[in-house]
């Protein structure tokens, strides 16, 4: 995943920014990693339903709920996380101003997380007395928890940074800022589309577990159908976007 976000940005940004934009997705991954295994995988117990406070630095680990397998699982969300702001910003900030991904794995996305996910999360579907509408947030692979953390620091980020240099000429009309390579895009956006399969599926975290309604059903089951989910939704939205870049006419001019 954190390949396909590089290419990815590193296509649509200018060539000039190509190095600040790669740095930028490593430290993602590097400083996210040092500031999960520290701070981020660190869900709680009862009568703590808005942060948690145990697993700090993988430690209790193993346990009868959690392994480092868990623990990695959850790094690589949290660090896609980090990768959706390094998009949102990309052109605008200085390498040092990526300082945010230890920030944002080591507190911010812990926090939400431990809501949704942990068991004694204030809104966690797994909580015995649901105080979120009768029901908590079922957030199965990190659809919203991941996105929400992503989407909403990515669009503070750019508010607060304001457009890129040379994205209004003087009258205060757009200026187009070309991505200098398609091929990197069409690479990034593949492996992303690859790294989606590890996400959905892999959210079920383990295969090999029989259902009670039929011998032919079990989670490997399961597992399969979010694949071809997977697969059907990357398929549409491909097609919707060409289709709107067609309808305005952006495609002609790309």
């Amino acid at each position: 995943m954190q390949l396909g976000f590089s290419m990815l940005c590193v296509g649509l940004v200018q060539a000039k920014n190509t190095m600040n934009i790669m740095l930028t997705n490593v430290l993602d991954a590097a400083t996210g990693g040092l500031f999960y295994y520290l701070f981020g995988f660190a869900y709680g117990s009862p009568f703590n339903g808005f942060i948690g406070r145990h697993y700090f630095a993988l430690g209790l680990i193993p346990s009868s709920s959690y392994d480092y397998n868990n623990s990695l699982y959850q790094w690589a969300f949290a660090i896609a996380a980090a990768g959706i702001i390094s998009g949102s910003i990309a052109e605008r900030t200085q390498f040092v101003a990526f300082i945010y991904s230890s920030f944002l794995t080591g507190f911010a996305n812990h926090v939400v997380s431990h809501w949704f996910w942990a068991t004694d999360g204030w809104a966690s579907a797994f909580r015995t007395n649901k105080f979120l509408f009768d029901s908590g947030v079922i957030d199965f692979a990190g659809s919203g928890v991941i996105h929400i953390v992503g989407g909403v620091a990515g669009l503070w980020g750019a508010l607060i940074e304001g457009p890129r240099i040379g994205r209004f000429d003087h009258t205060g009309r757009s200026v187009a800022l070309r991505g200098h390579s398609a091929m990197l895009v069409v690479l990034g956006t593949f492996m992303l589309w690859f790294g989606w399969y590890g996400f959905n599926p892999g959210s079920f975290n383990k295969i090999s577990s029989f259902y009670a309604f039929g011998y032919y059903y079990g989670q490997w089951c399961a597992v399969r159908r979010t694949a071809v989910t997977t697969t059907l939704a990357g398929c549409a939205a491909a097609l919707t976007t060409l289709l709107v870049k067609n309808l305005d006419g952006t495609l002609e001019r790309d």
